[in-house]
């Protein structure tokens, strides 16, 4: 007996198949912060509970990525190919913040697990995800991607449109080299 799986996804009350879905315009499917506004500005918890600020970067590019959560497998390959590509950003002159809702303790375990190198901030009330538009209908950040530049202004603002894909490392710099 042979068992087959079938994934569906609901978007815009109309059942699509996997394929259907990955090729949704992101663009156009989540209302995400606009590009070529004003960042807004924040100061989050990192990993050891030291307070972290969007205008702790003014000057230097920032590579804001919401994540749904630590030690989940999609979250800990994609988070896991970022570290692993890390000298991309540093030669872009791009500083990365991962966000999720998750703890300090929570963030400081899964980053010393995954020798990630970059900073991981904690936001427990939403409220940075929200101010981003990036909290999924869930309640959970959803795995978004805002490049702000030098003087706080957002470049871009992605969204993937299924949580179990995050965009590669390849797919995301030509994103960020493309603006």
């Amino acid at each position: 007996m042979s068992t087959s799986v079938f994934l569906y996804f609901i978007y815009k009350n109309k059942l699509l198949t996997l394929s259907e879905a990955r090729s949704i315009n992101t663009k156009t499917a989540f209302t995400m912060i606009a590009e070529k506004t004003k960042a807004p500005a924040f100061t989050l918890p990192d990993s050891e509970g030291k307070s972290v600020s969007l205008s702790d970067f003014i000057g230097k590019k920032v590579l804001i990525i919401f994540y749904p959560g630590d030690d989940t497998p999609v979250c800990t390959a994609q988070l896991c190919d970022y570290r692993n590509n890390v000298l991309e950003f540093t030669k872009r002159g791009i500083a990365v913040l991962g966000i999720s809702s998750d703890s300090s303790a929570s963030h400081k375990s899964f980053a010393e697990r995954n020798q990630l190198p970059f900073t991981l901030l904690s936001d427990t009330e939403k409220t940075v995800a929200k101010a981003y538009d990036a909290l999924g209908f869930l309640g959970m950040s959803q795995r978004a991607y805002v490049l702000v530049d030098e003087t706080g202004k957002v470049l871009l603002a992605y969204s993937d449109f299924l949580p179990i894909l995050y965009q590669p490392m390849k797919d995301l710099l030509a994103r960020i080299d493309g603006v």
